[in-house]
């Protein structure tokens, strides 16, 4: 083969490997794995309350982030069993070590950990955004108001992770969309509760509480399609 076939050769190769990197249908977008929040010691509520927040509130700020179309969020499913997989699931050992490196197994740039405590009705959520690269904390984040006011907080806190981590917004139309929507307390802790059954394998106590919310909160779509997920058939 001539030095001109084998370069004719190679530059086919490298246009081949530029071609297959910007594939259609590959997500280019910035990935962000959100961890379960810890309970930093709240009062006021049942314990089941507060073990239930532990991963409502992961899945209700999944949810927030990902009505940012700028942004990959990664399934909640896909950290639970990398977590379960590398038993961090004991409380205080998924720090921003071991966070990261679970963000980059799923391809995450980014990896959200926190904590929140409710005292008798005034409820506080402290999260960091975590560098999945260099595991370094790139931004802590405070949101507190009441407990009546739940959802606005984590639409709050949704947007403020965003902010000033080279990430992109989510567009002012639809986070005004986002801060009006009225999602009353007692719904998401009765979702989060369904998640909590859900996780423990128990579908039909999943299911009763789905019902719940949604009787609550008749436009809760999250609970809606958490319920059809359950009952496929249906």
């Amino acid at each position: 083969m001539s030095w001109r076939s084998v370069g004719a050769f190679g530059l086919a190769v490298a246009l081949l490997a530029t071609t297959a990197q910007s594939a259609p249908g590959q997500d280019t977008r910035p990935g962000i794995a959100v961890f379960t929040f810890e309970n930093g010691g709240s009062y006021g509520q049942d314990k089941e309350v507060f073990d239930a927040l532990q991963v409502g509130l992961q899945q209700i700020l999944i949810t927030e982030l990902a009505s940012n179309q700028s942004l990959r969020i990664v399934d909640r499913s896909r950290i639970k069993d990398l977590v379960a997989e590398q038993d961090l699931g004991a409380a205080g050992r998924v720090d921003a070590n071991t966070a990261a490196r679970i963000g980059r197994l799923v391809g995450a740039r980014y990896a959200v950990l926190g904590g929140f405590i409710d005292f008798y009705g005034d409820f506080r959520i402290d999260a960091r955004i975590v560098n999945v690269e260099t595991s370094e904390i790139v931004k802590p984040v405070k949101v507190q108001d009441k407990r009546d006011r739940l959802y606005t907080l984590v639409v709050s806190l949704a947007n403020e992770l965003t902010r000033g981590v080279n990430l992109p917004p989510l567009p002012r139309q639809a986070m005004e969309e986002r801060q009006a929507r009225e999602v009353p307390t007692e719904a998401l802790t009765l979702y989060s509760r369904a998640l909590l059954y859900a996780d423990r394998g128990d579908s039909n106590r999943a299911i009763e509480l789905y019902n719940r919310a949604i009787e609550v909160f008749p436009d809760y779509t999250e609970a809606k399609e958490a319920l059809r997920q359950l009952r496929p058939g249906e």
